[in-house]
């Protein structure tokens, strides 16, 4: 009998002859059934989309069908992880649709829906123009290659908004450095919220300054009614900032700072890590040991932020405080700290 065959041999009887003729056949109209039941099953909806792919990958695995059949299975099975969500499955099984019966359209619209979900947008393009040259007027394809056109001048814009949120970062970064500024961990977030300095595009670098009440900083007061007394008037007030407080961030941190909330915020590498100095300077020595340091009115911005002692906690934050106030003397004696 032709079952009891070795592998390779050639059969030598009419009866070997006609039982592998029967055993194609068998194998042939199995396939084909179990072809039937997977489409069957997809039209079942999506509960019935694993049990489609396994009578599609059993009707492959009987190896009776001719190439054309055989890749209109690899295109349905495609189809059908197309629908599942697994678009690398996908994508191999239109390969292999396509290797098998290169004009089979449907294969080329399959591995360029994958693509697109995988985000392979080059290859995308690729199988939709080689399916409209199989078939010129496949108005599907069509439409799936201006939705692929679509998307990629999104993700060129995209990109080109990534490239502009990191060159003016690094410029920024640049000022900083050239400033001989030292920058710290943000404070006051809350309050802040994503305000950054700017540089303008004659050099001139514009920081944002929050300015905060030390006295009513514990309290929920609002910004002015409070002081019934008049202490806070312009001629009490003296400013202060906070000196050794924290430590210098490194470049790559600074950066990240800097582009949050731009169109780089998610970018994995800024192309600083490698390059870049740990966290710390011969500045943040006296770390730890703080001190509140008065503003001199008459000096600009500028000269007091390049203060050795002055760590900016990414925009610059000063205290005003009132000579006239009972305060005042436990601020200046260091018994007052900011609330955590």
């Amino acid at each position: 009998m032709a079952l009891w065959m070795e592998t390779g041999s050639e059969p030598k009887t009419e009866t070997e002859i006609a039982d592998l003729e029967a055993i194609s056949a068998l194998k042939e109209s199995t396939a084909l059934e179990l072809k039937e039941k997977g489409n069957e099953l997809v039209k079942k909806g999506k509960k019935h989309y694993p049990e489609a792919i396994h009578c599609y990958s059993r009707a492959i695995n009987q190896k009776a069908l001719n190439d054309h059949d055989t890749s209109v299975l690899f295109s349905n099975r495609a189809h059908v992880n197309l629908l599942l969500g697994n678009y690398r499955r996908a994508l191999s099984d239109s390969q292999d649709a396509i290797k098998l019966f290169p004009a089979n359209v449907k294969a080329y619209y399959r591995a360029a829906k994958a693509c697109l979900s995988l985000n392979l947008l080059a290859e995308a393009k690729s199988y939709c123009e080689s399916g409209v040259g199989k078939d010129p007027s496949n108005e599907e394809l069509k439409k799936l290659a201006k939705q692929i056109d679509l998307k990629k001048l999104e993700q060129e814009q995209r990109e080109a908004q990534v490239a502009k949120a990191l060159v003016e970062a690094k410029d920024l970064v640049s000022a900083i450095e050239d400033r001989r500024l030292k920058l710290g961990n943000a404070m006051y977030r809350e309050l802040t919220g994503l305000r950054k300095p700017v540089l303008d595009k004659n050099g001139i670098l514009h920081w944002p300054v929050l300015l905060l009440y030390a006295e009513f900083m514990s309290k929920s007061c609002p910004p002015l009614p409070w002081d019934k007394e008049n202490h806070y008037s312009r001629d009490a007030i003296e400013l202060y900032y906070e000196a050794g407080s924290g430590i210098c961030l490194s470049k790559s941190k600074i950066l990240r700072y800097l582009v949050e909330g731009t169109a780089a915020a998610n970018v994995e590498s800024i192309g600083e890590e490698e390059k870049d100095a740990a966290d710390g300077s011969p500045y943040d020595s006296s770390a730890g040991s703080y001190k509140w340091v008065k503003v001199n009115e008459k000096r600009t911005l500028h000269d007091v932020l390049k203060e050795p002692n002055f760590i900016i906690p990414m925009i610059p934050v000063f205290y005003v405080v009132s000579k006239r106030s009972a305060f005042y003397k436990d601020f200046i004696t260091g018994k007052w700290r900011p609330p955590a």
